[in-house]
């Protein structure tokens, strides 16, 4: 079976160890840069390999022109993507430390960004593989390389222009997916501008998992989107292009069209003074 969304824990298992499936670990933390892969070194899915939000998952920030997390250079993704041995055909399954909706969401985009459709998500990430007592493993994997060619589909993609004009001719829904209070201009504490696009609408990335930590039901996350999805176009954006990724996902789990992500988001947004702020709710 192919996973394209999320994949949940019991059916991961039963994959470990097999042939054509890779496990990824991406576990990150804004606030500590080297505790993803400290984490992965100390307990990881057996076999799975890691990658660095920084380092393997986006390029380095242009100060005054990029956002926090700048996409990879194209050509470095596709060599990176072939030295973690996926092939055309390989079954990737991506993973946190959490729910997903942190860097395992970006590698999930990243790679469909690339051409390749089996990608999943671990639904629930290393926290409720763990609770349910699946193996890990201490230390690190190293892979073998394998031949892959990317094949970037850039209509995945907004920029800052896009964005802008749809927001001014309500062409497209542009959906923030930062929290209600980020959203609003409250509680900033990571970017230096507060606020929203103008016209977008609030869709909090973490307001679809459950208490145990999985994600909602299909139905659920359906009618959560339901009226954004009333237009044709969609554009998710976020602080940095990372958990808007995973509202991304999320949307197309519950059998949407795949939107569009605005990859710069609200940090590359504000970097430009004549682009517009708004507020509140």
């Amino acid at each position: 079976m192919s996973y394209t969304n999320f994949v949940k824990t019991a059916e991961a298992q039963a994959l470990i160890n097999t042939p054509g499936v890779i496990f990824i670990d991406c576990s990150f933390a804004l606030n500590d840069k080297e505790w993803g892969r400290k984490e992965y070194e100390k307990a990881h899915i057996p076999g799975a390999l890691y990658a660095d939000l920084d380092k393997d998952l986006s390029s380095p920030v242009i100060p005054g022109k990029s956002g926090r997390h700048p996409l990879p250079d194209k050509k470095a993704f596709e060599a990176t993507i072939a030295s973690w041995g996926i092939t055309p055909t390989t079954q990737v399954i991506t993973y946190d430390a959490g729910a997903g909706f942190m860097a395992a969401a970006r590698l999930w985009w990243l790679l469909k960004w690339a051409g390749h459709d089996q990608v999943a998500v671990l639904d629930g990430g290393k926290k409720v593989w763990a609770e349910k007592g699946f193996p890990l493993e201490q230390g690190t994997v190293t892979p073998v390389a394998a031949t892959f060619t990317a094949h970037y589909e850039d209509d995945l993609l907004a920029d800052a222009n896009t964005v802008l004009e749809a927001t001014r001719l309500h062409t497209c829904c542009v959906i923030d997916s930062r929290t209600a209070d980020r959203y609003a201009g409250q509680n900033e504490t990571i970017d230096p501008i507060a606020g929203h696009i103008p016209e977008a609408i609030s869709r909090p990335f973490n307001a679809n998992i459950t208490p145990e930590g999985v994600v909602a039901g299909q139905e659920v996350v359906r009618g959560y989107f339901a009226a954004d999805f009333a237009k044709d176009n969609v554009i998710f954006y976020c602080g940095s292009g990372v958990t808007a990724a995973f509202n991304v996902l999320l949307a197309n789990y519950a059998g949407y069209a795949m939107p569009k992500l605005y990859a710069g988001s609200w940090s590359e947004w504000i970097t430009d003074p004549a682009r517009p702020v708004a507020t509140g709710a």
